[in-house]
């Protein structure tokens, strides 16, 4: 897998599915017409100065709400290469791995990054690296199986790899 290294954009606890992407933009299914609108509710800046290759940042129970994949598909269409959080609601969790988005559960890294750090992430060891203030945190890192999902862009697309 690829590692990541991008600002960080950071949010509270329960950021629940409609503030990701709103219901009232879920009549498409267009990805880059979702990522248009991605954290719109409570981040209007955000579509505008998200980069590609950036990282999200969230409290407890990220994702929460509806099952919807249209969640995890406007993160990742956004241009964000990793979510880091306390903890992910666990429909969220696997629809993120099933579109290919990167995800990581590690409560002492949210504490400590900022809105703005730079930070690194390396896929294969866990390891998250605040490169603004240098500090280092452990995350667990995928089991290759999840690894290959990612890197192959989804589920369905893994599938159908040879």
């Amino acid at each position: 897998m690829n590692n990541a290294n991008g600002s960080v954009f950071k949010y509270p606890d329960n950021v629940d599915t409609d503030v990701i992407i709103p219901a009232r933009h879920l009549n498409t299914q267009d990805a880059k017409e979702l990522a248009a609108h991605c954290m719109e509710d409570i981040d209007k800046d955000f579509i505008h100065n998200v980069k590609d290759g950036d990282i999200m940042v969230g409290g407890w129970n990220f994702g929460c709400g509806s099952s919807r994949e249209h969640a995890p598909l406007a993160i990742k269409t956004a241009g964000i290469s990793v979510v880091i959080a306390k903890s992910f609601a666990r429909i969220f969790y696997r629809n993120s791995i099933n579109i290919g988005l990167p995800i990581m559960e590690c409560p002492e890294a949210v504490d400590a990054i900022s809105a703005g750090d730079t930070v690194s992430v390396n896929f294969d060891t866990g390891v998250i690296t605040d490169e603004t203030t240098g500090k280092t945190f452990q995350a667990e890192p995928f089991p290759p199986f999840i690894q290959k999902i990612i890197t192959d862009g989804g589920l369905m697309k893994s599938l159908t790899k040879k």
